[in-house]
């Protein structure tokens, strides 16, 4: 029997799918039951053979066809021992058929839980993506306006640079205007000295009666009329030094008038009083106070602290009456020192320099930079232009006022915390609890001196013969310079508060004061070592450092809760 196929019209696509699906479950169904049909039709051909036989062959009489009929029987027999084997493994073939169908339809409906989780996901990731673009373009509203912001900080930045410049350049015309000002009224004062002294000259004096530089009101048991030389007006001598004062040139990087260069003589402490009481008690500065100095006439005072700026004090009556302020450095002050006219001030910094003002311009007027760390100690070598600086970088420098240069170098192997100075002698406090002597014409250290532990502050006696020292263990130590000799003052309750405690002589050379970490001020004896006194009550702070005017009136003590204290003994 031939099979013809049959083309599907066209346009009957669903056709050759059904045919398609057709062929497919009846191959599944016949290789199902192929084993079965196999045996079925092996059995048929049996029968159909053993049919055939019998019909045609004669069907014996005797025993013959009986043992045929037990051999048919027996053939038959085995068939259908063969039929039911066969049966039987279709049954079971037909159970693990039904346990896959049945596997089939778990998988199907596992597929299509799978299919829905699937689906599910994709929602899900769908979501994701939509926050995903909500929040980049919330990123890049972000980066927008922080590129607006950028660019107007920028702009501020180069504004306040712009305004910084003009206030720099406002005060550069400012201080060039004082300047002028100054240098006119001094050219006038000339003139009008000049005139007065071609006047005296004409005229002569005959008057006897020496004229004193002593202030007039100085009560006669304190004046000192061993240190100036009374001279007649008319005398050649103070002419010739007239004359010499006007016809000297001024120093082209001069800091300091004609007037001021002349040296201001103050009032002479004859005896030094030890102070009993508090005159005058007042909050000096925004935050604390390192550094006290008076002036070399004792009317003025300068105060230095960590608020950044120096801040000028007359002292009249007992009182202290703000003059001015000096500002110009970046970080808090830790020295001060007045030059011997009292017209300059100088002063060390936190932010690694010293800086040089004259007391009417509050604009530094010369600033020393070359320390790699912060300068402790700025002072001046007897000469009005020269300064030696020291500073925790372990180095000493010396500097050249009218050049602004550093000169020479000294390097040191520990921490300079304070120094005092000559002319040609310069002596350093050290961490290490050493104090050097440098011969600055050679730049070498000439002896090492051992303190009591790491050292504070140094001060120099007005004879230049002992050496006063501050050192951590809660002492001072005083140092013969002459014989080497040695004193301890210590006292009960006194503690050094700070690395940076200074103490100081008395004008006269007979006491020492220093402020203790408990708010009082001990006064001893340079000559027994006794403790004199103690000045408590008026601090709440550990104090800083205290200052003793030359007149031998005053002590001014300052701690670091930024309150200054005036003391006298009356």
């Amino acid at each position: 029997m031939s099979c013809v196929a049959v083309k599907p019209p066209s346009g009957g696509r669903w056709k050759v799918d059904v045919i398609r699906q057709l062929k497919r479950r009846d191959q599944r169904q016949h290789e199902a039951f192929s084993d079965l049909i196999r045996h079925y039709s092996r059995m048929l051909e049996k029968s159909s053979i053993s049919a055939g036989f019998l019909r045609t062959a004669r069907v014996p009489s005797g025993p013959e066809s009986l043992s045929q009929n037990d051999r048919l029987k027996t053939m038959t027999g085995e068939l259908a021992c063969q039929v039911v084997a066969l049966q039987q493994e279709l049954n079971i073939k037909q159970k693990v058929l039904e346990e896959q169908q049945s596997r089939l339809a778990g998988a199907q409906q596992g597929a299509s839980g799978a299919q829905a989780e699937e689906q599910a996901l994709q929602a899900r990731a769908a979501g994701v993506q939509a926050a995903n673009a909500g929040l980049k373009r919330e990123y890049d509203a972000l980066l927008l306006l922080h590129a607006a912001a950028d660019a107007r900080v920028r702009a501020e930045t180069q504004r306040g640079a712009e305004l910084l410049e003009d206030v720099i350049r406002h005060k550069q015309q400012a201080a060039a205007r004082l300047n002028s000002a100054n240098e006119r009224r001094s050219r006038a004062r000339q003139v009008t000295l000049q005139k007065d002294l071609r006047a005296a000259q004409e005229t002569p004096i005959t008057m006897d009666t020496p004229v004193s530089t002593s202030p007039p009101t100085d009560p006669p048991e304190r004046a000192h009329t061993g240190l100036f030389r009374s001279a007649s007006a008319s005398s050649p001598r103070i002419l010739t030094s007239i004359k010499e004062l006007f016809e000297r040139k001024r120093r082209g990087n001069s800091v300091c008038s004609v007037d001021q260069e002349a040296f201001r003589p103050g009032r002479v402490c004859v005896s030094a009083r030890v102070p009993v009481r508090a005159r005058h008690s007042l909050d000096a500065h925004e935050q604390g106070i390192n550094a006290v100095r008076f002036s070399s006439s004792s009317d003025m005072l300068a105060t230095g602290g960590t608020d950044r700026v120096i801040k000028l004090w007359d002292v009249q009556a007992g009182q202290l009456n703000h003059r001015g302020t000096l500002d110009g450095s970046a970080e808090g002050i830790t020295s001060i020192e007045f030059d011997q006219t009292g017209f300059k001030v100088l002063a060390a910094s936190y932010d690694k320099s010293a800086l040089l003002w004259r007391i009417d311009d509050s604009v530094p007027k010369v600033t020393l930079t070359g320390h790699s760390r912060k300068v402790t100690a700025a002072r001046f070598r007897g000469c009005p232009q020269q300064v030696v600086t020291g500073s925790a970088d372990r180095t000493l420098k010396l500097w050249d006022l009218q050049k602004a240069a550093c000169v020479s170098t000294l390097q040191v192997f520990s921490y300079c915390s304070d120094l005092v100075c000559s002319e040609n002698a310069v002596i350093s406090g050290h961490f290490d609890g050493q104090i050097r002597l440098w011969d600055t014409r050679t730049a070498s250290c000439t002896l090492e001196l051992p303190a009591q532990g790491k050292v504070t502050s140094l001060d120099l006696c007005s004879d230049l013969r002992q050496l006063l020292s501050c050192c951590r263990d809660d002492c001072l130590q005083l140092l013969d310079l002459r014989g080497n000799n040695r004193m301890t003052l210590r006292a009960e309750g006194f503690k050094c508060g700070s690395d940076s405690t200074k103490a100081v002589f008395s004008p006269d050379g007979r006491y020492a004061a220093a402020g203790s970490a408990d708010g009082g001020v001990y006064i001893w004896s340079v000559t027994n070592g006794d403790l004199q006194t103690c000045l408590s009550g008026k601090h709440s702070a550990s104090i800083s450092a205290v200052s003793w005017s030359l007149s031998g009136d005053y002590v001014v003590s300052v701690d670091k809760s930024r309150r200054a204290v005036l003391w006298s003994d009356i």
